[in-house]
């Protein structure tokens, strides 16, 4: 009986030291045989619903009681591929949760950690990196960092723009639910043990995005949310002014049959949420072929994105603080349609992406990438694919983050740029190549993605995962990737170092290694860099 009661005691002490109290709940957590602590299923502001649709983010509502944080919250929805389609499963319009991973005694100690801020991607249309398990970074830092994962609006819910939204909503609203997560953060991350004071910002593809936009937020104003950035993938999609995106909320108005009624911002809000997303599809802009991978994203509101990325940070207008900036070989071939067979069909794709593009800028793309002497021919795909691929893949993903890490050099702050090349043998033969976003799982770890890494990763490719954990471990802890680096790995020198300065790592199983940009590569992306103010990125 003594054994029963010392064990029950022993319990209720784990059970208690995983009860967090925010002020307006408190969340109890649950401690894993792995040492790492979880919390899940964190409000950190108010349901987004009825009038709250459309709006900035507001503060959590308060509770009674002890609220078990032991499962993920939902989702925020995603844009449909067809009309009529329900809310998807594991989905909600109630979706401002966060995850939050700590060494299991780090809420107890002194000494707070540095925190890892994970934005997740989806093209501003999906949350398609949710639920990532932070135990695997925790592990590779030797249990010194506490991760933060979180859900923010995509799609219309985040996104929707246009002169009502201005006037009668919010705009931006994904955005902002990114920075009130971070606000979040400097509140409370230091009752988990993070360090206020220490937090990195990281995220892939629209979270590389986000992370851009975070360093060039209000004009590149400081408030202290953040102490360094890495950025993977970072994409430079088209952005629209409110006048530009009022034709999408026209759009959405009549699909619901809204434009009937003398307050279309009322009636979007009063629609049952299954009857709104039924009509959350994309639609071409004006003057394009086709339809936009994705319609919403971003609008320049003249506050929070006061203008383009690429303009802001031509002019100084951003967040002075360490960066890492890279890009995947491929990054073009998960997006072009594979059976893209000639340069119409390549041009009419890259149009509705970018439809501010003008003949004459396709006319200098087509004479760099899509010459007859580029083609390929890969299963199933067409013969224009992957140079199509290499052309959108350099202009949305590859040259801004050149780009960038030139403009941080030229200001003094330390800069790090990657390629990352590991091969997986069924996505080489597929012609995908090393496609966008896949260095995730390097970073993460194959285990904590969600199942989505190449089968490779667990065989022949999986000495690239402490490779990439030391180096994105060190930045997040150190503020330098090389610091606390694997010690068997090579050191990777800042942007600016050697050569003309176009200095990056090159990282491939057993292959890893300093190269410069390619005099090809880098003549590319002078021209596509030169353009893209032109083309609204």
């Amino acid at each position: 009986m003594a054994i029963f009661l010392y064990i029950c005691f022993l319990l209720s002490l784990a059970s208690a030291s995983t009860v967090v109290d925010l002020g307006y709940a408190r969340y109890e957590g649950q401690t894993l045989s792995t040492g790492v602590t979880q919390w899940l299923g964190m409000r950190f502001a108010a349901p987004p619903v009825g009038d709250l649709r459309f709006a900035a983010p507001q503060d959590p509502l308060s509770v009674e009681g002890i609220q078990q944080a032991t499962e993920h919250g939902s989702i925020c929805i995603p844009t449909a591929g067809s009309e009529g389609r329900a809310v998807p499963a594991g989905t909600s319009e109630d979706c401002l949760f966060l995850d939050i991973y700590a060494p299991a005694a780090a809420a107890k100690n002194s000494k707070k950690l540095p925190v890892f801020f994970w934005i997740q991607g989806g093209g501003f249309a999906a949350n398609s990196n949710a639920n990532y398990d932070g135990t695997g970074l925790i592990k590779a830092s030797g249990n010194n960092m506490v991760v933060v994962t979180f859900n923010y609006r995509v799609g219309p819910y985040g996104f929707l723009a246009g002169e009502e939204i201005e006037k009668g909503a919010s705009l931006n609203n994904g955005l902002k639910d990114q920075r009130k997560a971070l606000k979040w953060v400097q509140k409370h991350i230091s009752k988990f043990g993070g360090d206020p004071r220490h937090v990195v910002i990281g995220g892939s593809s629209a979270g590389a995005a986000s992370v851009t936009l975070m360093l060039s937020a209000y004009g590149g104003k400081d408030e202290g949310l953040f102490v360094a950035a890495a950025a993977e993938s970072q994409s430079f999609a088209q952005m629209l002014n409110v006048t530009e995106s009022q034709f999408a909320y026209d759009a959405l108005v009549t699909a619901t049959a809204c434009d009937s009624s003398q307050n279309t911002l009322a009636c979007l809000r009063n629609l049952d949420v299954n009857a709104l997303q039924q009509k959350n599809v994309n639609r071409p802009h004006p003057g394009a072929k086709g339809k936009p991978l994705y319609l919403y994203g971003p609008t320049v509101d003249e506050d929070l994105v006061s203008d383009y990325t690429y303009r802001l940070f031509q002019e100084g207008k951003f967040i002075k603080v360490p960066v890492i900036f890279g890009d995947d070989t491929n990054e073009g071939t998960k997006f072009v349609p594979k059976s893209t067979s000639s340069v119409d069909e390549a041009d009419t794709f890259i149009q509705n992406q970018f439809p501010a593009i003008t003949r004459d800028h396709l006319d200098r793309i087509n004479s760099i990438y899509l010459t007859p002497d580029q083609t390929k021919e890969f299963p199933g795909a067409g013969s224009y694919w992957r140079p199509a691929s290499t052309a959108y893949g350099e202009m949305r993903y590859i040259c801004p983050g050149i780009d960038l890490s030139s403009i941080y050099a030229a200001a003094g702050v330390p800069s790090w740029n990657y390629h990352y090349a590991v091969q997986d043998p069924a996505d080489e033969s597929s012609g995908v190549g090393t496609p966008h976003t896949v260095e995730v799982n390097g970073i993460w770890g194959p285990t904590n993605t969600n199942k989505k890494a190449p089968a490779s990763y667990y065989t022949t490719n999986a000495g690239i995962v402490p490779v990439m954990q030391g180096y994105w471990t060190s930045f997040i802890t150190s503020l330098d990737p090389n610091t606390k680096r694997l010690p068997s790995s090579l050191k990777w020198q800042t942007w600016g170092q050697g050569g003309d300065g176009y200095q990056r790592i090159f990282i491939r199983t057993n292959q890893t290694k300093m190269e410069t940009v390619p005099q090809g590569q880098k003549s590319r992306c002078e021209y596509l860099t030169s353009v893209g103010i032109d083309l609204k990125q």
